[in-house]
């Protein structure tokens, strides 16, 4: 099998010839660029600074040499614009807090904060209020809540809605060269148009925009959900037909270059329950997310993609009624979400994409031998009768141990022969 054909089985609950691996294709399998800096040192490929792709989450670029060392099986296409809104292109060397020198869009800009670390603008524009902090001695950004005051009488849900449009002629341009660059794409391809996301915590402050609009506040938007029920419901309405939109013309252009379209990284779970009741998700979500999936499975072949941290068993029938097919990050260090269960009551309905390995307690804190032992254990579990792609569970962070990030992908190639 080649990689392609090899996803493919995995997501149709197939037994591939060997377990799929993804690293990079999305925001949520990814790894942290400085991680990614040393595993090019290992595997003694030529040096040269790591891209940084998702700037907010400081995400280093997989690129086809690396990915080809580690065995990667999939490929990821993302909006042109990065979540500080800034265009990611005419890359620029940048040295960072911690010392490494890496790439970065030409219009990202930051700034010294006040309290130590640094702001990031919105745009790159530096008249604009910061729309993330990085903390002195951090490796990320943290989003910055800028709430404009607003009358509880006059809320509007355009407000909410600024964010989102139909694709210009500028992204249907952008989309029809990614096409074209996929052509001869050898792995699966992950798709991420964009604007399909429904409260999600990560992009509601909007850290793209200069001046948001609207309910931007974390509480205050997790408060909505239940005392505005009507105002939100009314935003992701209007969302999901520019979705619709969107979906109808991303598809004339991808057609079957894409195998999978990542709708949603809206989490759900803490460490230990949920945000929501199953009852609330199905109110509130679920008539919008089965839109979305019901048009994508009536028009195409792709396979959907739903991010969702944290303990969400309860949620996962109602993910399934909602139509997705694939979960991930598949915390399995969370309360209730024990892999032999996981796999055992939902692994013929979803395609589980994560859950490798810890990312919070192995990964950076265990010995090589511990890595080892989880990967391996994962592997048998979940990629029993396909419906698995390996990954670790959310992104690859900065302090994970070089040996340990070895021993994770020496652990998947030993699982898969050799």
């Amino acid at each position: 099998m080649d990689s392609r054909q090899r996803v493919s089985a995995a997501l149709n609950h197939r037994q591939p010839d060997r377990v799929p691996i993804d690293f990079g294709a999305t925001a949520v399998t990814g790894m942290h660029c400085l991680v990614v800096e040393k595993l090019r040192d290992h595997y003694g490929l030529e040096y040269s600074p790591v891209k940084i792709v998702d700037p907010y989450q400081m995400l280093g670029e997989i690129d086809s040499e690396l990915a080809e060392a580690i065995g990667v099986d999939v490929l990821g296409i993302s909006p042109p614009m990065n979540m500080f809104g800034v265009e990611n292109r005419d890359w620029k060397e940048w040295q960072t807090p911690w010392g490494q020198t890496v790439q970065v869009a030409g219009e990202f800009r930051v700034a010294p904060a006040d309290k130590g670390g640094l702001y990031v603008y919105p745009g790159g524009d530096p008249d604009a209020p910061p729309s993330a902090h990085m903390p002195a001695g951090g490796y990320f950004f943290d989003t910055i809540v800028r709430q404009e005051p607003f009358n509880e009488d006059q809320l509007d849900p355009e407000d909410n809605l600024e964010e989102f449009g139909l694709f210009s002629d500028a992204d249907i341009e952008y989309w029809r060269g990614m096409a074209e660059d996929l052509g001869s794409c050898p792995r699966a391809v992950v798709g991420v148009p964009g604007g399909l996301a429904l409260g999600d915590i990560a992009l509601v402050p909007a850290p793209f925009l200069k001046h948001p609009h609207g309910i931007r506040d974390i509480s205050e938007w997790y408060m909505s959900t239940m005392i505005r029920r009507d105002y939100v419901k009314s935003i992701f309405e209007k969302q999901t037909d520019i979705a619709l939109a969107n979906l109808e013309t991303f598809h004339g252009i991808m057609g079957d270059l894409v195998d999978v379209v990542f709708v949603c990284g809206t989490d759900f779970g803490t460490q230990d329950s949920q945000f929501c009741s199953a009852e609330t998700f199905r109110d509130v979500w679920l008539p919008y997310y089965r839109k979305m999936n019901d048009w994508i499975h009536a028009n195409t072949e792709w396979k959907t993609f739903k991010h969702c941290c944290g303990s969400i068993q309860p949620l996962l029938p109602v993910m399934i009624e909602a139509g997705f097919d694939i979960i991930n990050p598949v915390q399995v260090g969370a309360a209730d979400m024990d892999p032999r269960d996981l796999k055992r009551k939902y692994g013929r309905d979803l395609v589980f994409w994560g859950g490798g390995v810890d990312t919070q307690k192995t990964l950076p804190h265990g010995k090589p031998a511990d890595v080892r032992e989880e990967v391996l254990r994962h592997c048998e579990i979940f990629g029993a009768g396909g419906g698995f792609v390996f990954g670790a569970i959310h992104n690859v962070q900065a302090n994970v141990p070089l040996e340990n990030a070895i021993a994770m992908l020496d652990a998947v190639r030993e699982f898969n022969g050799g």
